[in-house]
């Protein structure tokens, strides 16, 4: 019986082993980009992207929690306008900031959880002109420390994170082209 507890242990161990050794050759940052085009001229589909308080029109995040606390500063909207929210379980607590504004072209927000897990990542949104349309990219990046190495073993964040920016583009989409 000794014998086989002890057993048990040991390929308990190198399997755990064998988790963190593939864990740390993970890579040390991580990227998710989604892109779709969109026939709306790259200056209507911006500002409902450069102003937070709009985001509730288009955003995946915003309806997982009715109860969610938003709180908005800093100017209205482009370079300096700020957003924090706090929610429940799907939605977590955090904050974001608009580092860089150059309108229509590009946002850059500075992106920072504070739950379910700290995270500080940078978020990045271009509108390329493509003929009577535009194409509309999404990326976040950011570091990837040890824990969330551990956690893209099982967890493919790409996917994850990936299918929430397409819902987001899709209906950032659907509202740009209403217009």
């Amino acid at each position: 019986m000794l014998k086989a507890i002890a057993i048990i242990a040991i390929v308990l161990a190198a399997g755990l082993a064998g988790i963190l050794v593939f864990a740390l050759m993970k890579p040390d940052t991580f990227r998710v980009e989604r892109s779709l085009a969109v026939k709306a001229p790259a200056d209507a589909i911006y500002p409902v992207v450069a102003d937070f308080r709009r985001w509730t029109a288009w955003s995946p995040y915003e309806n997982r929690d009715p109860a969610m606390k938003r709180t908005f500063g800093g100017t209205a909207e482009g370079k300096g306008a700020t957003y924090a929210w706090d929610g429940n379980s799907n939605v977590g607590a955090g904050h974001m900031e608009i580092l860089e504004a150059n309108a229509p072209s590009k946002l850059r927000i500075k992106l920072d959880f504070e739950r379910p897990f700290e995270g500080h990542n940078t978020a990045e949104f271009t509108f390329v002109p493509q003929g009577d349309g535009t194409l509309v990219t999404w990326t976040m990046d950011g570091p990837a420390p040890f824990v969330s190495k551990v956690m893209q073993v099982f967890i493919n964040m790409d996917s994850m994170i990936g299918k929430d920016f397409e819902t987001g583009l899709a209906s950032l989409k659907k509202l740009a082209e209403k217009q």
